[in-house]
Parts: C-alpha cells; sequence; structure tokens
C-alpha cells in the first residue's frame, strides 16, 4: 500500500514538471496570452484532464510555471562569505546573470505580465510581483551585509536601482540575443551599484555632519 502510494505521488510528480515544462515553452514562445491548456496539453502529450487536476486554469498554471523559475534562479546565486565589497559583488553579479541564462522564464513571462493592465489582473502578475518583491528583499540585505553605513531609505533605493538595471539588462539580452554579452554587462552593473553605494554612503555622512 505504501510502495503504491509512493508510485502514485511520483508519477504525479513527474506529470506536474512535464505540464510545467511544456507550459514554460509555449508561454516563452507565445507569451501569456498566446499560451492555452489545449496547446500544453499538445506539447506534454497528457490530456487535458491531467493538467485540470494540478492547475486550476492557465492562469494558475503560468503562477506555477513563473514561481518554479524563480525558485530555480534564487537557489543559482548567493553573496559570498570572503573578499572586498567589490569582489563579493562582482562574483554575486556573475551569479544572478549565469542564473537568468539558464532560468529566464519567471523575469520574461513576469515582465510581460507587469506591464499590462487588465480589469482583473491574473494571479500570475501577482506571482510575479510576489517573486519579484522576495528578490528585491535578498538584494536589499545584500546591501546591508556589505555597506552597513547606509541607512534604511538609501538601502531601498540601492536595492531598486540594481533590480531597474536587471531588468534592462535582460531585455536587451532577449531583443539582441547573442549579440549581447549578459555576463559581461552584468559584471560592469555590479561596478556600477558599488559606485552608486560608495556615493549614497557619503551623501549619508554629510546629511548626518
Amino acid at each position: 500500500m505504501a510502495d503504491t502510494s509512493r508510485r502514485r505521488r511520483a508519477n504525479g510528480e513527474a506529470s506536474r514538471a512535464k505540464i510545467l515544462d511544456a507550459a514554460t515553452e509555449i508561454a516563452s514562445e507565445r507569451g501569456y496570452e498566446g499560451t492555452s491548456i489545449n496547446l500544453v496539453s499538445k506539447r506534454c502529450g497528457l490530456p487535458a484532464s491531467s493538467i485540470y487536476w494540478h492547475f486550476a486554469d492557465k492562469d494558475d498554471l503560468i503562477a506555477a510555471v513563473i514561481e518554479r523559475s524563480f525558485g530555480r534562479w534564487l537557489s543559482a546565486w548567493s553573496v559570498p562569505d570572503d573578499g572586498t565589497p567589490r569582489d563579493r559583488v562582482a562574483e554575486m553579479t556573475m551569479q544572478v546573470a549565469k542564473a537568468l541564462l539558464e532560468s529566464p522564464d519567471f523575469l520574461r513571462l513576469g515582465l510581460m505580465l507587469a506591464l499590462e493592465r487588465r480589469p482583473v489582473e491574473p494571479r500570475a502578475r501577482e506571482m510575479y510581483l510576489q517573486v519579484r518583491a522576495q528578490a528585491q528583499i535578498q538584494l536589499r540585505e545584500a546591501a546591508m551585509d556589505m555597506s552597513p553605513d547606509l541607512d534604511a531609505a538609501a538601502l531601498d533605493q540601492l536595492a531598486t536601482y540594481a533590480m531597474a538595471g536587471a531588468d534592462g539588462l535582460f531585455i536587451a539580452k532577449e531583443i539582441g540575443g547573442d549579440s549581447v554579452d549578459l555576463p559581461a554587462l552584468f559584471d560592469l552593473h555590479g561596478r556600477m551599484v558599488i559606485d552608486a553605494a560608495l556615493r549614497l554612503a557619503e551623501s549619508t555622512r554629510d546629511e548626518d555632519s
């Protein structure tokens, strides 16, 4: 009985992953509006009833795609413990860039959804805004660790600046394709973030004196 239950659970998890893989491919090709349960069913080879067993509707499915991709991206980078602030930021930005190349779907789909306005916002957009807020918290904590002199307002400003720059570089990569060296641009962006942190710290000291 226990073995049967484990097999069913494993089969269910495998089917869910297969559905998410297919939905990710289609959403990357066609966007949110161009994705449908029928197309996902054809791509993954599972009946629509199996998809609806795991996900309430297309919106629920795309939200899960964003959540999974974000989780993979977030787990692929961390703030190094050793080195100067510049060295630590340089290593972290390279990790972020490589992670985006490997798990770009949450940002690709999320940016499309974030820029659209509907009378009723899809849950997938809400999911993207949630994971984006979580990413900004991670960046803010990293900034706090490396720039302890910054006050709360400066930390928020720095994290927002870092996120905005990352958004722009990702869009440049989506438009330019292989002609855009994303890791090299993130390396440059990391240096600019460090310079911004130093300027903010200097400004904070001037205000306090």
